[in-house]
């Protein structure tokens, strides 16, 4: 390799990708914010530029899809208005009779979506248990066109192996993949070319969703990217030429396009991802060793844990395990709400991915619309607590945690 130009760094690309100054005529250091709905054409039909209307295209927007593009390792990328926005775009691929295979461990927004709104157009569903690769050779079938996969998932920080269920699905021709990318990030999925020169002769895997198969990268752009609960954006990341016109088209055509000021608030976040996403890691593991230790915990979920169930995959395929912790708390719903209604420094809120720490209730909050028996089969119980773990000092989070948990469950 000796005189080659290496790629840039995850770091490096996540603030200069995109962001050159020389494409703006102010040659502005910090990509500006051109919140102009119309652009002046030339003549009628002719615009001066590649602009003519702000669903059509804008260059905020531009600078920030080619920027988390390059982090994706991706040839294309879109963002639309939020997470879900994103799965109704991919989901607008498809055609009445096509067959989606899900993980049946996947967000309540996209089960909601899946359930109540896409097979009211004549698409088919199925839920998968994807721990076991196998499961999904048994789903498919003829008409199958999507399958959905989430890992880590959410809430049960289940992870499975992004590369053998890829190789299953495309053993069927025209099955799109799509990876639900968000409790990771691109940061956790993405591997140094100077980590490939010192490993090569190891013959490991890239970690990113891409080069391991699947066709489509997703992200809810509004957890850990913009990293700030300030935004709501997904992303769409892929490298499938004969779909990229067909998408570009739909982010139009639907209209699920965000605004210039939040693409700028979330090409601001993606600045400093992999020094949060670092630090958002080192908190988490602390606690999940910590909550471990509890005796009014009888389970505790991270895949950076030795006990994880899929802890050996999960050094595989990541490079790090973000901040989402679940535990389920000794009791039931009356401990569980106890203990939300007692922590000091966690914020009893929805979402996750964000300086500050949250808790919630997947049950009644995060998975309430997924119906109760379901949930009681994949395990989401009353007992189950999720934590997004924030960029607090970590001593004072364990702490806080620690003393609610007090006072929830009996000693």
């Amino acid at each position: 390799m000796e005189g080659e130009k290496l790629p840039p760094s995850f770091a490096t690309s996540a603030i200069h990708a995109g962001q050159e100054p020389e494409q703006w005529s102010s040659r502005a250091v910090v990509p500006p914010i051109t919140l102009s709905l119309s652009f002046k054409q030339y003549e009628a039909g002719v615009p001066f530029g590649k602009y003519f209307y702000g669903r059509s295209g804008n260059p905020t927007r531009e600078c920030l899809e080619n920027c988390l593009a390059k982090l994706e390792e991706a040839k294309y990328g879109i963002v639309v208005s939020s997470g879900i926005a994103g799965v109704a775009t991919i989901v607008h691929l498809l055609k009445a009779g096509d067959h989606v295979i899900s993980i049946d461990d996947v967000y309540g927004g996209v089960s909601r979506y899946f359930q109540q709104l896409m097979t009211n157009f004549g698409i088919e569903l199925t839920f998968c248990k994807m721990l076991d690769p196998q499961n999904l050779r048994a789903a498919m079938r003829p008409n199958t066109k999507l399958v959905w996969i989430e890992t880590p998932s959410n809430p049960l920080l289940q992870v499975v192996d992004i590369k053998a269920l890829a190789d299953i699905a495309h053993e069927q021709e025209d099955v799109l993949v799509v990876v639900d990318n968000t409790f990771s990030s691109p940061y956790f999925q993405h591997r140094s070319w100077y980590y490939f020169l010192l490993v090569e002769t190891l013959a490991l895997i890239c970690q990113r969703p891409l080069e391991l198969g699947a066709d489509i990268s997703y992200e809810s752009i509004s957890k850990y990217i913009g990293g700030h609960g300030d935004v709501v954006m997904g992303g769409i990341f892929h490298n499938n030429d004969a779909k990229a016109p067909r998408l570009r088209l739909l982010q139009k055509a639907v209209g699920a396009t965000p605004s210039p000021f939040d693409c700028y608030l979330v090409n601001r976040g993606v600045k400093t991802l992999h020094i949060r996403m670092r630090e958002h890691q080192k908190n988490a593991l602390a606690i999940a060793r910590a909550l471990e230790k509890n005796p009014r915990i009888s389970k505790v979920m991270y895949p950076g844990l030795e006990s994880h169930p899929q802890y050996e995959l999960a050094k595989r395929q990541m490079d790090g395990y973000s901040g989402m912790i679940s535990f389920i708390i000794k009791g039931g719903m009356k401990e569980a709400s106890n203990f939300l209604a007692n922590v000091r420094l966690f914020i009893l809120a929805e979402s996750l991915g964000s300086v500050e720490s949250l808790c919630e209730h997947p049950a009644i909050m995060t998975h309430a619309s997924i119906p109760k028996d379901q949930r009681e089969a994949l395990g989401i119980s009353d007992s189950l607590i999720r934590l997004s773990v924030g960029l607090e000092d970590k001593d004072e989070l364990i702490a806080d945690l620690e003393q609610a948990l007090v006072l929830a469950v009996a000693g």
